[in-house]
């Protein structure tokens, strides 16, 4: 079968985490490089789909063919990590320690940007022939993402910081689902279609997604968007994070790992007095 229960694919969201913490510092980095440079791709593929089709769920439907494509080449983002990782020390896997945690969480976010960073370099270049002419349509839809979701929260205050946060909560919520659904599939074709779901739910409902704004961020920033290093940092990026940890532990990794991994003891079954045996039995009788 290509399908695998509860039961066993949460078995390996914890086998994964603990090869996470224990791989190498060059694998690491390596890994959540590419996968920066990946889901960043998809990115600009998405929102230029939207702008030439003026269709956002167009570019929503497409956008997850860069994470179908990191994912199966075993490539690592944070919003994954934040998930898998804690599973491993939460089962008390040997030699697993909080610090091996952060370590590998940390690994991780400077690949993702360094990945981001490289390809929103690369695009700012092609959309304005190496900043020798204004951005094309695509660029300066890149620069109006920067300024909405920045100062956009911040003219709300508080209430714009705890939206922000929310969606960087439900983000990871689907993401983290996506990454669990691949999971649960031993085929190519299984393992697709589980991502694309969730996946396609985070980006067309605009949630906030720590490394996808790594590069939308930088990018607009180069093209010429109305927002800070400053604006970015405090108003998107760092509590985005906070959120996408929130939301893939709280509602993908911990919930699974409660009810499938460390399931809570049954109730007892009722007995019929008359037949021995219990109740729902001797009714389907």
């Amino acid at each position: 079968m290509s399908y695998l229960n509860p039961s066993e694919f949460v078995v390996k969201m914890i086998d994964a985490g603990e090869s996470k913490v224990f791989m190498s510092t060059r694998d690491t980095v390596i890994r959540a490089y590419m996968a920066g440079a990946i889901l960043s791709l998809s990115a600009a593929f998405a929102v230029t789909v939207a702008v030439q089709t003026g269709s956002a769920l167009v570019g929503a439907l497409l956008f997850p063919v860069g994470f179908c494509m990191l994912y199966l080449l075993g490539f690592d983002l944070l919003t994954g990590v934040f998930t898998l990782v804690p599973l491993a020390w939460i089962d008390k896997r040997p030699g697993v320690t909080l610090k091996g945690v952060l370590r590998n969480w940390g690994l991780v976010f400077a690949g993702n940007l360094a990945g981001a960073l490289t390809v929103a370099l690369m695009m700012a270049v092609i959309l304005t022939f190496a900043f020798s002419v204004d951005p094309d349509q695509v660029g300066q839809r890149l620069g109006e993402i920067g300024a909405s979701r920045t100062v956009g929260y911040a003219d709300h205050g508080a209430a714009g910081m705890l939206t922000l946060f929310l969606r960087g909560v439900l983000c990871n919520w689907m993401v983290s689902t996506g990454v669990v659904a691949a999971m649960i599939s031993t085929s190519v074709s299984g393992k697709v279609i589980g991502m694309w779901m969730p996946i396609l739910v985070f980006f067309y409902m605009g949630f906030e997604h720590s490394v996808v704004n790594m590069f939308l961020f930088p990018s607009g920033l180069m093209l010429g968007g109305d927002f800070s290093i400053l604006d970015y940092l405090v108003w998107n990026e760092l509590p985005t994070v906070v959120g996408n940890l929130v939301g893939g532990l709280t509602f993908v990794g911990l919930t699974l790992y409660a009810t499938h991994a460390r399931p809570g003891t049954g109730r007892a079954r009722p007995i019929r007095a008359d037949v021995g045996v219990p109740a729902e039995v001797g009714a389907a009788r």
